[in-house]
């Protein structure tokens, strides 16, 4: 889901006292806000990162494969 976006008015209808509330953020959105954030990071590492993790776990297996043989399919 994406997170949710607070527009502030302009008009001189908001004053002080209607701000304050919008300003200010509870310890859940903030909370939700970062498992967000981390979880989008989390995504794009694993997506980039998975197939150079195997290359290299398969690099150091018995017995020693060459790259080529790594990467070609037979």
């Amino acid at each position: 889901m994406a997170p949710r976006v607070a527009l502030k008015s302009k008009g001189k209808s908001g004053g002080a006292k209607g701000s304050k509330g919008m300003d200010e953020k509870s310890a859940s959105q903030c909370l939700k806000e970062w498992s967000t954030w981390v979880m989008k990071k989390a995504k794009v590492a694993t997506h980039y990162g998975f197939i150079p993790l195997v290359i290299v776990i398969g690099m150091n297996s018995e017995p020693k494969p060459q790259l080529f043989q790594l990467l070609t399919p037979v």
